[in-house]
């Protein structure tokens, strides 16, 4: 009989921390499912007053048409239960996978999916004010049926069947899985699409100021209070060890979030004889985004030193690839998800707890998360050029010039976003 009735309490037990481990990652989901404004804000404030209504529905669209195909497609391949091509993608049936999932598990379908809609997001600020409408749904749908749930499935199903989980990967929310690919995809459309009109005068970057920092900042702290679901959930459970884990996580994310906008602030104060306001929200975001792989694997001191370096690094990214390779990114995402996402996992070769070199680690742990990151980029690099490439070759990337200088918000959805356009925009 007591036998009997420990059981009985152990598996009410068990059933009460599955609930609540579902109900920390759905409240972990709309966390992120939030940051969809924070992006939009920043893409705006960080933009010209004329494209901000169009931002607005490339960041609307990128949620809508990445629940759809994610949910349709994109969790079958990344999550299915079958192989496909060696263990390039996976399937499932589809009564488990396609159109449909376990309701056991609906929780994590909506989790995986406002992460799969931030990585299209990502690419949005990249190409702002100069990209046909029509042009970037169909790589956004692309991005999320295909290019990111393929690649996915290469560590997040956490079994013997991803290779880069077996090879002692480390990326535990998504700085190469989710915000590297981004910016991979990022890069290679900011090339495709070229530079704003007015950006380069004889061959040197002219700044083209955003309109709204007040915008920008806002969607920078919505993005920061996202994260804590971002990185948090990702601990997948909650209650017990699961508690302690999730919760040192979310310090290691603030911290590191924290010594990033710091580190960007003094690095261009010293720099350019002023405390650049945009530089150093993007340093807060680059530290967030290069904490994200290491969040569960290192203390404290490694996610201040993760923060310190990405906020350093971001300033310097952004200014070489705008002077240097003069490629035009409005917002910095190249910067702050592609090479912080590279950095922030590389990284975790250094200061991981277990395995990192300086706590005794042998290297190998540094080499996986190397050419790890680097499959994650070369793969969303190589797929994004092929389908933009045929993109521009048939319905074209680019507006026209004159629909780029009156403002997207205009030609392709008939209304302003503000009810008086700012002058200096035109």
């Amino acid at each position: 009989m007591i036998v009997q009735e420990q059981e009985a309490i152990d598996k009410a037990v068990e059933a009460i921390t599955g609930d609540i481990g579902a109900l920390w990652i759905t409240l972990a989901a709309v966390l992120v499912f939030f940051m969809q404004a924070g992006f939009t804000l920043v893409e705006i404030g960080f933009t010209r007053s004329k494209n901000s209504g169009n931002i607005i529905m490339k960041n609307v669209m990128d949620l809508a048409v990445g629940s759809i195909m994610f949910w349709a497609v994109g969790y079958a391949i990344m999550y299915g239960s079958d192989l496909v091509g060696g263990g390039f993608f996976r399937s499932s049936p589809s009564d488990q996978g396609y159109l449909f999932f376990s309701a056991d598990d609906w929780h994590n379908l909506f989790f995986q999916t406002v992460f799969c809609a931030t990585a299209a997001t990502i690419v949005s600020g990249a190409i702002a004010g100069r990209t046909k409408f029509s042009t970037y749904l169909i790589f956004s749908a692309i991005l999320t049926t295909l290019i990111y749930p393929i690649s996915g499935s290469w560590y997040w199903p956490f079994d013997d069947d991803a290779w880069l989980n077996t090879a002692g990967f480390v990326d535990f929310a998504g700085s190469s899985v989710v915000h590297a690919v981004g910016g991979a995809a990022a890069l290679v459309a900011a090339i495709l699409v070229g530079p704003r009109i007015g950006k380069y005068v004889d061959g040197k970057a002219k700044a083209i100021p955003g309109h709204n920092m007040a915008f920008g900042a806002l969607g920078v702290f919505i993005l920061w209070l996202g994260w804590f679901g971002f990185n948090g959930g990702s601990q997948l459970a909650w209650g017990g060890d699961d508690t302690i884990a999730a919760t040192s996580v979310i310090i290691n994310t603030n911290l590191a979030a924290a010594i990033g906008a710091i580190a960007a602030l003094f690095f261009t104060w010293a720099r350019y004889g002023r405390a650049d306001i945009s530089m150093t929200l993007n340093g807060a975001l680059a530290g967030l985004v290069g904490i994200t792989a290491g969040c569960g694997s290192v203390n404290a001191w490694g996610a201040l030193a993760i923060g310190l370096i990405c906020g350093i690094v971001v300033v310097a990214s952004i200014e070489f690839i705008d002077k240097k390779l003069k490629i035009d990114d409005p917002v910095g995402a190249i910067s702050v998800h592609g090479v912080c996402g590279f950095l922030g996992t590389v990284l975790i070769g250094l200061f991981a707890l277990d395995g990192g070199l300086l706590y005794g680690g042998s290297g190998k742990l540094l080499w996986v998360q190397t050419y790890g990151s680097l499959a994650y980029i070369v793969w969303a690099a190589v797929a994004s050029f092929i389908v933009l490439f045929i993109l521009k070759k048939t319905i074209g990337l680019r507006v026209s010039e004159q629909e780029e200088v009156d403002g997207l918000d205009l030609h392709e959805h008939g209304v302003e976003a503000y009810p008086e356009h700012i002058s200096q925009d035109k």
